[in-house]
């Protein structure tokens, strides 16, 4: 890959890469050093990629783990209502989902992030956590099913 296609890559990838990073981590200047630190890692680190196709995914990977480096140098996860503020703004405001999808244990919510906001299939989804395919499914299946009691509850 040449540095003409990176760069075109990176531009495209780069508002989600931002919203995956907001999803693990608090205040912009950290999501903003974990995004350029994972796509210095991936530049340097370029000639590992297999297949150009998977060039967001392996990206999105590295972000992850840049992010979670962040994480334990003693920093707390971002509350996901303001990643939700700023990403989802399809959705209804008085739909009460923002604030069902705030309430969802912290486990469950970047792999939603990911398949609904970022729109991440669950093969992908796995290859980003490296958890088994199950454990994504039954992540996103338990999400849904803690959102619509919220939902109901609520009604």
């Amino acid at each position: 890959m040449d540095k003409t296609t990176f760069t075109r890559l990176v531009l495209n990838a780069e508002r989600p890469l931002y919203r995956v990073a907001r999803t693990i981590l608090r205040c912009d200047a950290d999501c903003e050093d974990a995004v350029q630190s994972a796509i210095l890692a991936a530049y340097e680190k370029l000639d590992t990629l297999r297949e150009e196709a998977y060039f967001q995914t392996w990206l999105t990977r590295i972000l992850i783990n840049e992010c979670y480096r962040l994480c334990r140098a003693a920093r707390p996860p971002v509350p996901l209502e303001e990643v939700l503020e700023q990403t989802a703004c399809e959705l209804p405001p008085d739909s009460g989902l923002w604030e069902a999808v705030q309430k969802l244990p912290d486990e469950l919510r970047l792999p939603v992030e990911l398949y609904y906001v970022e729109g991440y299939t669950v093969p992908e989804i796995r290859k980003l956590l490296g958890i088994p395919e199950g454990t994504v499914k039954s992540r996103l299946f338990r999400a849904r099913r803690a959102l619509r009691t919220q939902l109901e509850s609520e009604e």
